[in-house]
């Protein structure tokens, strides 16, 4: 009885068309699915990840081009290409698909992060 059961709780067998759904802890949204892996890719000069650092302005999946629009903490941030690129392949590992970059024009601000106080003295 109960090995039948686990047999159907499998939540990708059977699963075509539905890739976005790959199962994650708290059944969080594709979203926040990668928001959450988003959290590995850290600013090698700040040493905070792009998501404490509020440079993730934008995640959407829901569109036949998955779009992720972002900001960098400066325009010329020396490793901005490298960070944009970090934060393609994270999100591509996790919904796997192609995923649009879009790099916003404005400027960061400390009150974008998740907690401003996490610069103090920086």
């Amino acid at each position: 009885m109960d090995d039948t059961t686990h047999e159907n709780e499998n939540p990708i067998a059977g699963a075509e068309g539905t890739t976005n759904q790959a199962p994650f802890p708290n059944n969080l949204s594709p979203e926040d699915q990668v928001k959450e892996a988003l959290r590995a890719v850290s600013d090698p000069e700040i040493g905070l990840n792009v998501v404490q650092l509020g440079l993730i302005r934008e995640i959407h999946l829901d569109q036949d081009e998955p779009e992720i629009k972002m900001m960098l903490t400066t325009p010329f941030c020396p490793y901005g290409g490298w960070l944009i690129q970090q934060v393609k392949d994270t999100a591509q590992q996790v919904i796997g698909k192609n995923i649009k970059m879009t790099v916003l024009p404005e400027l960061w601000d400390p009150n974008y992060m998740e907690d401003p106080s996490l610069l103090l003295g920086w």
